[in-house]
């Protein structure tokens, strides 16, 4: 496998492409980056555009589990459950640096709860059959205080422990994108689509798109073309078709990240049902506590959605119930929101936390090509499915789908200790090296976290970062983790970057104040009175 991905090298096989492409996919997120790496895999030419950084929209902003979900059971989606848990089996055994499995306690405080919820998470294993992680339990009062230390202890009567997953979803999404330039995709970041083309017969034929660095344009013909844009589904359909109906209901989720002592020990608490219907996850990543989250229908779609006032006291109110060092806002190190593309459904009355988690696959008149829905944990299956509806519309030629076995860019089964790196797989022992030849590379960029500047200079060489923002949000997740942290890193970044990309002292300036800007999103001031 190779390991480096350079924009120069992608915009070369743009520009010095003669004949269409076989599939061109608006969209690196995780379902776009998803069909890339399928189409790829099949040996069909594939070309992938992204208006700003592969995972700038939800694909970052997850919940950051790999799960079949629990509460899809309630609702009674068993197909989707079964499939999701499968795919988690899938995604773990080719992604083993990245999925880990992870201990979920569902506490009890009434006498009803444990046998309910008990034989709810019976069924959840037996859905998963061999792809299972571990096997649910009924925890008695002491077992449960010792894997949730900081349980609020009254009225406390034992609890239910069961299996998922857990992932780092940009860093996933950046390993897709390798995967798919491994097998000859050509992927750009920062190439906006602007148009979809017609042909003389009124079907599609390709897009305009512009380099949002050098302002050209490129008009780009494909033989099939896959709208994968999550939550800007609706604004590439209305490219081809004006007068199309929207499919998305976007709807807006917030997490909150703490210092890990809010949930000392290994385990994840999970609360089956809030005030509001939802389910909420207080889970250890990356050393600290993320707890989320909520479901809060929003007009538009945007790429930086900000939390209102009322889903940030849910949370901090929620947590506060079953925390017993209740968190406060002071308390908050970072906050995100990621918005959901959730497909609409009349049938739903409006709450969003209703709508089907299902992927859909859609052609509309023209022949353009849109999959939207469904979740991180199955992007795996919607791009098999989306691949299969493009030979067929194509035409293309009849070829298997290979990802079912196929490993992602980093896969190792060695066992090694590089602390944080090791989340790099089989990349963890280069990035080392790289920090143990030049000393300066391996300084940590910020005290609170452990990130280290040959981090840097490898996610811009190898990993088509451009910006401060691609490097502490996604190549790194800094920003997610710490925000004031974050914006004290971002000049030294900058000065890295700039070395590497060859930018006047100008750019670091322009790049620090930017992304200072952004940060300040990440936080919480203190509420005015």
């Amino acid at each position: 496998m190779g390991q480096s991905v350079n924009r120069s090298q992608m915009l070369q096989n743009l520009e010095s492409r003669t004949t269409p492409w076989d599939i061109l996919i608006i969209g690196g997120g995780a379902t776009g980056a998803g069909v890339a790496v399928d189409a790829a895999s099949r040996g069909f030419d594939v070309l992938l555009l992204e208006a700003m950084d592969f995972g700038k929209g939800t694909s970052s902003r997850s919940t950051k589990l790999v799960h079949g979900g629990v509460r899809y059971l309630e609702q009674g989606n068993v197909s989707l459950v079964m499939s999701a848990l499968k795919e988690r089996g899938l995604l773990r055994q080719n992604a083993p640096h990245l999925v880990s499995d992870l201990a979920f306690i569902v506490p009890n405080y009434a006498w009803w709860q444990t046998p309910f919820y008990g034989a709810g998470l019976k069924v959840y294993d037996l859905l998963a059959g061999r792809y299972g992680f571990g096997k649910s339990r009924i925890l008695s009062q002491d077992e449960t205080i010792e894997r949730l230390p900081n349980i609020e202890r009254a009225d406390l009567r034992g609890g239910v422990v069961y299996y998922d997953g857990q992932f780092d979803d940009a860093r996933l999404l950046i390993d897709l994108i390798s995967t798919a330039a491994d097998h000859g995709a050509t992927l750009l970041n920062y190439m906006p689509v602007t148009a979809v083309n017609k042909g003389p017969d009124g079907l599609v034929s390709g897009v305009t798109a512009r380099d949002s660095e050098s302002g050209e344009t490129f008009h780009i013909p494909a033989k099939v073309v896959i709208n994968a844009t999550g939550i800007f589904t609706d604004v590439i359909r209305h490219m081809s078709d004006p007068s199309a109906d929207r499919m998305i209901a976007p709807s807006q989720g917030i997490h909150l990240v703490f210092d890990k002592s809010f949930l000392r020990g290994d385990s994840a608490l999970m609360v089956p049902r809030t005030s509001d219907g939802r389910v909420l996850f207080a889970i250890p990543w990356h050393n600290h506590t993320v707890v989320g989250t909520t479901d809060t229908p929003i007009p538009e779609p945007v790429y930086e959605p900000r939390p209102l006032e009322e889903e940030i006291d849910f949370i901090l109110e929620t947590a506060a119930q079953y925390l017993s060092h209740p968190p406060t806002r002071a308390d908050v190190l970072s906050v995100y929101a990621g918005v959901r593309p959730l497909v609409k459904s009349d049938a739903a009355g409006g709450k969003t936390s209703s709508l089907s988690r299902d992927h859909v696959i859609h052609i509309d008149n023209y022949g353009l090509l849109t999959i939207t829905g469904g979740k991180w944990t199955t992007y795996r299956h919607m791009a098999e499915d989306c691949v299969d509806n493009a030979i067929t519309l194509g035409p293309l030629d009849e070829r298997p789908c290979r990802t079912h076995n196929l490993p992602i860019h980093g896969y190792t089964q060695d066992t090694f200790d590089f602390g944080h790196l090791n989340i790099y797989g089989s990349l963890a022992e280069p990035i080392h090296h790289l920090a143990t030849t030049d000393l300066r590379l391996s300084e940590r960029l910020h005290p609170a976290l452990p990130y280290i500047a040959a981090e840097v200079v490898w996610a811009t060489r190898h990993e088509l970062a451009r910006t401060i923002e691609d490097v502490l949000a996604r190549r790194t997740r800094a920003l997610f983790l710490n925000a004031h942290a974050a914006i004290a890193m971002a000049r030294p970044v900058a000065t890295l970057m700039a070395e590497e990309l060859h930018k006047p002292p100008a750019w670091i300036e322009s790049q620090v104040a930017t992304f200072t800007q952004l940060a300040k999103l990440y936080t919480i001031p203190s509420r005015q009175e």
